[in-house]
């Protein structure tokens, strides 16, 4: 599980494509502090395993879900990618759960500057995803926990700080790039619980 607070902006040393999946290589330095193989690293909001570690480098095997589902697969050497390492327990929640299952793509629509280093960042999320979006609520992008400034239908907005601008992967971004969405997942699990209870419900009705 992780937070949407980027630790690290890697850098992709080489995406090599296999018959089924890919090997990605990722050059960095700070999310490899205490990192052993088998370890849980998100890369732009995708939970991948740490197959090879070196003193500046991991790598990890991405499946065809993987390749499928993210943007992992357009990935090229000189690619920037947003790094973070799970959360301890112990550790304060700054973002929010994130649990690194990336939901799909989207599209960005544009990325605006506001003044002062701020931005506005406009994206278009697949439609069966807007249903667990809500205003002020957050949604990760990228793997960066963002919080929702306005909605219409699939298209969202966000505003982005100087920080998060500078530290992150969004900088090098345009319209019409894609990147990775996770959605709540306390919406989802909601969203499913919701006709059981209310079916429950009719049904002790029915019984009184």
């Amino acid at each position: 599980m992780f937070t949407g607070i980027v630790e690290e902006l890697g850098v992709v040393e080489k995406l090599d494509h296999k018959e089924t999946g890919a090997r990605l290589t990722i050059a960095c330095s700070r999310i490899l502090a205490g990192a052993t193989v088998g370890a849980s690293i998100a890369v732009n909001g995708a939970c991948v395993t740490a197959v090879e570690l070196g003193q500046q480098h991991f790598a990890a095997d991405l499946s065809p879900e993987t390749l499928h589902r993210t943007n992992l697969g357009a990935l090229h050497s000189g690619s920037l990618v947003n790094l973070e390492r799970p959360l301890r327990a112990n550790s304060r929640l700054d973002g929010h759960f994130v649990l690194g299952h990336v939901d799909g793509t989207a599209e960005i629509l544009s990325l605006e500057a506001l003044g002062n280093g701020n931005w506005w960042l406009r994206i278009r999320v697949p439609e069966k995803l807007a249903r667990y979006v809500v205003e002020k609520g957050s949604l990760a992008v990228d793997g960066i926990s963002l919080t929702v400034a306005a909605l219409q239908g699939a298209e969202i907005a966000f505003t982005i700080i100087p920080h998060t601008y500078e530290h992150t992967n969004l900088r090098g971004y345009g319209a019409g790039a894609r990147v990775n969405v996770e959605a709540d997942i306390l919406a989802k699990h909601v969203e499913k619980l919701l006709p059981q209870s209310r079916n429950a419900s009719l049904s002790r009705c029915a019984f009184y």
